[in-house]
């Protein structure tokens, strides 16, 4: 294979196993009763992998699909989360009948072997 088959080949690899993992992330949110109201929301400013709601809880949910957990935690960067605030202001000002007492950021990450790990409120605006 050339060079950029194999990039190519990589990169539809690493989709497939990102869909899998938010996939993976949307029924673990279901189960703990969340209902999922958006996945894959773009907006001008970013995009958010899904968008959950609990009572009057809105929760904005990065999912990371690495090697290992350590790896998938430490991907989420300061821009990153700054372009997943900006977004998530967009899809609230896009969705203005939604009612919430609350928004809180989530990280959903998921190693090769598939365990998953959940860290709650994970940005906070300064």
């Amino acid at each position: 294979m050339t060079r950029p088959a194999v990039a190519t080949a990589r990169g539809r690899d690493a989709y497939r196993q990102g869909i899998a993992a938010e996939d993976s992330a949307c029924s673990q949110l279901v189960k703990a009763g969340w209902t999922i109201l958006l996945r894959r929301a773009r907006t001008r400013r970013g995009e958010i992998d899904i968008v959950a709601r609990r009572a009057m809880v809105i929760c904005f949910v990065e999912v990371k699909k690495r090697r290992s957990l350590r790896d998938a935690a430490f991907s989420l960067s300061a821009t990153q989360s700054r372009r997943l605030f900006f977004a998530a202001e967009c899809i609230l000002q896009q969705n203005p009948h939604w009612q919430y007492q609350d928004l809180r950021f989530d990280l959903m990450m998921q190693d090769d072997d598939g365990h998953t790990e959940w860290l709650e409120d994970i940005i906070r605006q300064f």
